[in-house]
């Protein structure tokens, strides 16, 4: 199996961080993952979107990558959600419990509009 190596960048919208995500979530993503979490905290956003539309495949250590975003989230009192997961990723993320604790959105639009309260263009 080749490995897709994790890709991310942040963009901002108003009151949110966007962090895109492309390629297979796993132990050689951490430090791509991390920094880029760290960017979007430094925007001073009160949330902070996770877009898993280009991801493939999240392992274990993927997952408990993510649980370890959603401690930091939590630490510093931003919320953290997701959009783009594929019903596969969904049904780990509520086995998980994970959508305890993160809000997720089938897609962008939706999650902006929760974060803002009205739709974006």
């Amino acid at each position: 199996m080749l490995n897709d190596t994790l890709e991310a960048s942040v963009r901002r919208a108003p009151g949110v961080a966007i962090i895109d995500l492309h390629g297979e979530i796993d132990s050689f993503g951490e430090d791509v993952l991390n920094a880029a979490y760290g960017e979007a905290e430094s925007q001073a956003s009160d949330a902070i979107l996770l877009n898993f539309s280009d991801v493939r495949y999240i392992n274990s250590t993927g997952i408990a990558l993510i649980v370890g975003l959603l401690a930091r989230a939590r630490k510093s009192h931003r919320r953290l959600l997701a959009c783009g997961l594929s019903d596969h990723y969904i049904e780990i993320f509520e086995i998980t419990r994970l959508v305890d604790f993160m809000s997720v959105f089938p897609d962008e639009a939706s999650a902006l509009t929760d974060t803002s309260g009205s739709p974006k263009a």
